[in-house]
Order: C-alpha cells, then structure tokens, then sequence
C-alpha cells in the first residue's frame, strides 16, 4: 500500500455520495490542524473519492494544498460502491463504553479534541442511569408480522403470522 501526497485539484469527489457530512467537517478540520492529517483519502483509479469526503472538506477548509491518498486499483465498481457505503454504515454499528470513555477523560488534560460537545463530556463525566448519548429508543416496537398503518390519527396493528 502506497500513501501519497497529491494536489487536492486532483481529486474527484464522488458525486453521489448518499452521506451528507456537512456537520462533521469541522471537528475534522479541527482533528487534522490538531494531529496532522493521519487517516488518507481513499481514491479509486480514476482519482474519484471511494472513502475520505469529510477529509477532503477539512483540508479545503483549512486551505491544504495537498492531501495524502491510497488507491484501491484493485477494486471492481461494485466493490467501490459497496466499500463507500460500508465505510459510513460501519461506525452507526458501534457503542461506547462509557465508564471505560469516562477513564479515558479522567486521565486526560484537553478533551476539547475528542469530538465530544461540553454537554456531551459532563454527561460522560457524570453518568448516571438514564445517560444516553446519541442514541434514540425507538418510538414504536414492531415485531415481525405486524402491519402498522394510521388512518384519521389512530394507529392500527394487524399481528400476523411470522
């Protein structure tokens, strides 16, 4: 695997990437000014992004002249769309442990690079029962062979044979 510098002109973003990461941009950017840019974009064979949007908009933020990239060549087409997706659905998949998170904070002296908000952070720091962070229950249960429709404001559940 080879990483190279290349001119940000040089790469294309991929321009139906489904993953709107507007948001995350700066702390990106922050995370990169902080720790240099440590994790290349992923570039296919024609320079087209596979993996690294929100990298590339850090770096245009910052006014980066160069970013570093890896190539995957040896991909397919249909492997690139699927890595591209894999590559953003993979980290909704994850949890915190959060009296482990919670060490880790204790025993350091700058969280302001973590990515975590103030609020976020004395959540941590103070957890208690109902603590959640960035994870919703779900409004309704739904168990297979249920059919769910709702007419005039009513909701209403049909259960059928699973």
């Amino acid at each position: 695997m080879e990483i190279k510098n290349i001119p940000i002109t040089e790469i294309i973003e991929y321009s139906k990437n489904p993953r709107k990461n507007e948001k995350a941009v700066e702390i990106v950017a922050k995370s990169i000014k902080e720790f240099g840019f440590k994790v290349p974009i992923i570039l296919d064979k024609n320079n087209e992004i596979i993996a690294g949007h929100t990298r590339l908009k850090a770096a245009i933020k910052l006014e980066m002249k160069e970013v570093p990239v890896i190539w995957a060549k040896d991909l397919t087409e249909e492997q690139v769309k699927a890595f591209r997706i894999m590559d953003n659905k993979s980290t909704e998949r994850s949890d915190w442990d959060w009296e482990l998170l919670k060490g880790e904070f204790e025993s350091m002296t700058d969280l302001s690079f973590t990515g975590f908000s103030e609020a976020e952070i004395d959540k941590v720091m103070n957890l208690d029962e109902d603590f959640t962070i960035g994870k919703k229950d779900p409004k309704y249960q739904i168990e297979i062979g249920e059919v769910h429709w709702k007419s005039r404001g009513e909701i209403i559940i049909f259960k059928g044979k699973s």
